[in-house]
């Protein structure tokens, strides 16, 4: 029997029954949560030029919670929380002007006063007060 030079084919066909491997899924997007409340950019930056003493009247006409946890540090105004807030809280702190300061655990607003980071804590080198005790006196 005479061998051929052609390469043998082999004939296939599609297993109607074999396994078929799941689609990759893909890495989490987050997709779970809600979207986040909208935050007004143009109303941020114009608060965020504010003085203390504009801030701390907008914070006691528009949020009165903020205002009553309010601690101007030097010309700053701080609100801390002991938890981590809601979406809707975070957003309308930012919308007022404040931003997060991970290292301190505050959002803060720096009332025009804007400064180079430091890495002593501002409470003692600045006066500090809450204004809604002074208020109340």
């Amino acid at each position: 029997m005479k061998k051929s030079n052609k390469p043998a084919t082999v004939t296939t066909t599609p297993a109607a029954h074999a396994p078929v491997a799941p689609a990759p899924v893909a890495p989490s997007t987050k997709t779970d949560r809600p979207p986040a409340p909208p935050i007004n950019f143009a109303r941020r930056r114009a608060n965020r030029e504010l003085s203390t003493e504009r801030l701390l009247l907008l914070l006691e006409k528009e949020a009165p919670g903020f205002f009553n946890m309010a601690e101007v540090v030097g010309k700053w105004v701080w609100i801390q929380f002991r938890e981590k807030q809601p979406p809707t809280v975070t957003a309308l702190l930012s919308e007022l002007g404040f931003h997060w300061n991970n290292k301190r655990q505050a959002w803060q607003h720096p009332c025009g006063a804007l400064t180079p980071g430091t890495e002593s804590d501002p409470h003692q080198k600045y006066p500090t007060y809450f204004p809604s005790d002074v208020k109340a006196a």
